[in-house]
């Protein structure tokens, strides 16, 4: 897996042992042109996983990243991912719902990345936004199955993007207007 751009366009991310569902390129690189110019933002990737997004966000000019990644047999291979990063980084090894509840600080930019299987994915963006983890002109987006089906209101928050990638979809979400 390689970065897609931005000034680590290139490298190579390891993928850590156990269960993961790594972006694809092509996901990466559409949602990172959605997105736009990133410098400067705070990014928070949750299930990171291998810490792939969040490394394309600090590819790509983010000020800081924030990891949140339960499982601990990825952690090595984070930490030696992140290891490229210079911007500031740090990795919260934890359930993303304790995350949410612990945390008080805001972000520029939320990105969810749930298990598929996992039911319910809702509640993780009812977290951030009973949280106030969003910043106000901040965006949030999630990435799930075509299956499962996510409303175009949830919340605060209203969705203004929706892509689809063969059986996944990537929303976009900001605070109602």
């Amino acid at each position: 897996m390689r970065i897609t751009g931005g000034i680590y366009r290139g490298r190579t991310i390891k993928c850590p042992p156990g269960i993961i569902r790594p972006a694809m390129e092509r996901m990466r690189e559409s949602m990172f042109s959605i997105l736009g110019n990133i410098s400067d933002i705070d990014f928070l990737d949750v299930f990171s996983g291998s810490g792939c997004i969040a490394l394309e966000a600090a590819s790509r000019g983010a000020k800081r990243i924030v990891l949140v990644e339960k499982d601990f047999k990825k952690k090595k291979t984070i930490m030696e991912n992140l290891s490229m990063a210079e911007c500031s980084n740090q990795l919260f090894m934890q359930p993303a719902e304790r995350y949410f509840k612990q945390q008080v600080e805001q972000f520029d930019i939320i990105h969810l990345d749930p298990p598929f299987p996992l039911k319910n994915k809702e509640k993780f963006i009812l977290s951030v936004w009973e949280n106030h983890q969003l910043k106000e002109d901040g965006i949030l987006m999630i990435h799930y199955p075509s299956e499962d089906k996510l409303e175009e209101n949830i919340a605060g928050f209203q969705r203004y993007d929706l892509r689809k990638y063969g059986r996944s979809h990537l929303a976009f979400y900001r605070v109602k207007d």
